[in-house]
């Protein structure tokens, strides 16, 4: 995000920023495809520049989203507990890592969904590191990728560091999931985190295919409730 601020005009510049995606939500419409149906917590990982992506995830008031205690990380966490996220905070520091991680296995524990973008803060992009792995192994719960994709030329690509993804005026989209990763106690965490990597790269191949396929069954036109979410054999 462009550093426009000092510390007086982060609460305002949340404020507009909160209202311009609120206004986009009723141009935007996501449809979630292939969300493994598990019971109990779970960590959704994600790429930096698809963080937005948590819009279409049901359950936001028990998902808990990792967002860094830099500048720009206070606008988005303001903007996202006003869309009634709950917010974690981390640092590039190695004891606002500790309390981070110890919030989000808080969080975990007591049956609450966490959201991770896993190639950040700053990078490199769409390279996972480790964090994740770490932390699911810890708290038993699987990791579920996410990736979403829109096909329409309103899904716009901003010129930051990651690369941010989002919508701009009418846009249909997909949130595309793999697999749930489980993390056990004696498992390999290099190996995980190549699987979860592999992962990500895999569903954003499939997403064009699962696109055109959700359009295909006209589903971006239908009422939320009868296509929110859609099964998808490639």
């Amino acid at each position: 995000m462009v550093r426009l601020l000092d510390g007086e005009n982060v609460d305002k510049v949340a404020n507009l920023v909160y209202r311009i995606l609120r206004l986009q939500e009723f141009f935007t419409r996501i449809i979630e495809v292939n969300h493994p149906k598990i019971e109990g917590p779970r960590i959704y990982a994600m790429w930096h520049c698809h963080q937005m992506c948590i819009h279409g995830v049901q359950n936001r008031s028990i998902l808990n989203v990792l967002i860094s205690r830099s500048r720009d990380g206070e606008i988005i966490a303001k903007t996202v507990e006003q869309w009634g996220f709950k917010t974690i905070r981390g640092s590039k520091g190695k004891k606002g890592a500790v309390e981070a991680s110890m919030q989000m296995l808080s969080a975990l524990k007591n049956g609450e969904n966490c959201a991770m973008m896993v190639d950040g803060p700053k990078g490199p992009p769409r390279v996972v590191k480790e964090g994740v792995i770490k932390i699911a192994k810890l708290a038993g719960v699987p990791i579920i990728p996410i990736y979403w994709y829109s096909a329409d030329f309103t899904f716009v690509k901003f010129p930051s560091w990651d690369k941010l993804r989002m919508p701009v005026f009418i846009t249909n989209l997909i949130n595309i999931y793999g697999e749930p990763i489980y993390v056990g106690k004696d498992t390999d965490e290099e190996l995980a985190r190549q699987q979860l990597q592999a992962s990500l790269e895999d569903i954003e191949k499939k997403a064009p295919e699962a696109y055109k396929e959700v359009y295909k069954w006209g589903l971006f036109k239908r009422k939320p409730s009868d296509s929110s979410q859609y099964k998808w054999k490639p």
